[in-house]
């Protein structure tokens, strides 16, 4: 008997430790799970009782819940995984990794027109990257009430019902009134008139999307870019525009290039992308990019002596690996724009061959095609039989995990099903999925009451 065997006898309730069935060969004793084991593990053994409990997971490549990358190229894993060890906050003991973040922030201020002036920084993922615009608006309008001699203590942001969850979380955590646009049963974007009518003294800034959650629409940016425009000439006031591009930045700039929803568009202040959506990294890893350096406020960046260099930083994380930094300069130079294009109109065009099988199946009505971003949801035409959270749960016996909720306020009476497609998803996979899908609704069909429960609301959009 080991060591490790002889000082681990300790009884433990069987729900509370980890008992492999191979333990007969390498471990004979159970392990527990929520305390430490009083002594060491092989190292072979410690990483196959966590693989066999990993292989319960679903597989990632019919996951079509989540934006998240899921596939690389091994040489970008190579690099990844060679840069784990260097924390990205120490940029004056590994100053390469600093210059290739530096890069890619000015490749990215370029992909999105912005002037020579303009700064930015990586984040953990837009969702940081939200965190730090919302906070940089916050602080603008604040300065400007003061030098009015104006109260400071109620500032608001105009968005949508549709945002990601991160934005109310922004609004509660730094004590801002969200002002929300609802939707429509047959709109799903905010409509540009009732968010400019929400302005007041008070809004530090107004958020549109560039690729929506809920159906991977584009807002209409340029519309209410420039009633925007008009409205601040009317009023006085300097209402600034943020673009959530989390989900589009990465797609708009290569298939529709002419469209005008960046810094092309003078009020658009600050913009924020996922490098882990379609950018095609691994998580967590954002950008956001200000149009000019006096966007963001100089009281915001701290200036820190560590490990003997100044470091000027505006996040709210500190350590973190480079990796996923390099594994994003790894794509920008292998894919170019060329590469980028070509993979992005891939996955549109796989994507409008779905959403155009489906529709013609019968049961189902498109609310988006996947025209924009390679996104697309669908309702029930009649859900009396059965709903869109049973067909989710019999797809999921497929292994497909197929998201199903309800739409934002305004148009919570529908349920739909949506289907985000990353690269790694091909055209194989989505003849497949048709299968899978065609022989589920047959089932359902000839079942009688398969409608179910609906859960709640929200759905944690990722």
């Amino acid at each position: 008997m080991t060591d490790f065997e002889k000082t681990n006898k300790i009884a433990e309730p069987i729900s509370s430790v980890l008992t492999p069935s191979y333990g007969g060969r390498m471990m004979r004793e159970s392990v527990p799970k929520f305390r430490l084991p009083d002594g060491e593990m092989e190292a072979d053994t410690a990483y196959r009782v966590i693989n066999d409990e990993l292989m319960l997971d679903g597989n990632a490549r019919l996951n079509l819940a989540t934006f998240v990358t899921t596939w690389m190229e091994p040489q970008a894993e190579r690099l990844m995984a060679q840069t784990f060890d260097k924390n990205l906050i120490d940029k004056d003991e590994y100053p390469n990794t600093a210059m290739i973040e530096e890069r890619c922030i000015k490749i990215i201020a370029n992909l999105f027109n912005a002037p020579e002036n303009s700064t930015g920084s990586s984040a953990i993922g837009s969702s940081e990257a939200v965190m730090l615009a919302g906070m940089a608006f916050k602080w603008k309008w604040r300065d400007r009430q003061k030098a009015k001699g104006k109260p400071t203590d109620r500032p608001n942001l105009i968005l949508g019902t549709n945002v990601q969850v991160v934005w109310e979380k922004f609004c509660r955590y730094w004590d801002v009134e969200a002002r929300y646009v609802p939707m429509a049963p047959d709109r799903y974007v905010i409509d540009p008139q009732e968010t400019i009518s929400k302005i007041d003294e008070n809004t530090i800034g107004i958020v549109a999307i560039l690729g929506t959650t809920y159906t991977g629409e584009y807002e209409p940016i340029k519309a209410v870019h420039d009633l925007l425009v008009a409205s601040n000439e009317e009023t006085g006031f300097e209402v600034p525009l943020h673009v959530d591009a989390a989900s589009g930045g990465f797609v708009a700039p290569f298939l529709e290039p002419e469209l005008e929803w960046d810094f092309r568009l003078p009020l658009i202040k600050s913009i924020n992308v996922s490098g882990h959506k379609y950018g095609l990294v691994y998580p967590g890893v954002g950008w956001i990019v200000w149009r000019d350096k006096s966007d963001l406020p100089e009281d915001l960046i701290f200036h820190v002596d560590y490990l003997g260099g100044d470091m000027p930083t505006f996040t709210l994380n500190f350590s973190r690996p480079g990796n996923q930094i390099v594994g994003q300069y790894y794509n920008f130079l292998r894919l170019g724009r060329d590469g980028y294009t070509r993979i992005m109109d891939n996955l549109r065009s796989v994507a409008l061959y779905l959403s155009q099988t489906i529709a013609q199946m019968g049961p189902f009505e498109l609310l988006s095609d996947g025209s924009t971003i390679p996104v697309f949801a669908f309702k029930l035409k009649n859900p009396d039989k059965y709903s869109v959270y049973t067909l989710s749960s019999h797809l999921r016996m497929h292994g497909w995990q197929v998201p199903a909720y309800t739409m934002p306020e305004g148009a919570e009476d529908i349920h739909v099903l949506r289907i985000v497609l990353r690269e790694g998803f091909s055209r194989d996979m989505a003849e497949l999925l048709v299968k899978d899908l065609t022989k589920t609704i047959d089932n359902l069909e000839n079942q009688s009451g398969a409608g179910g429960e609906q859960p709640a609301r929200h759905f944690a959009h990722t």
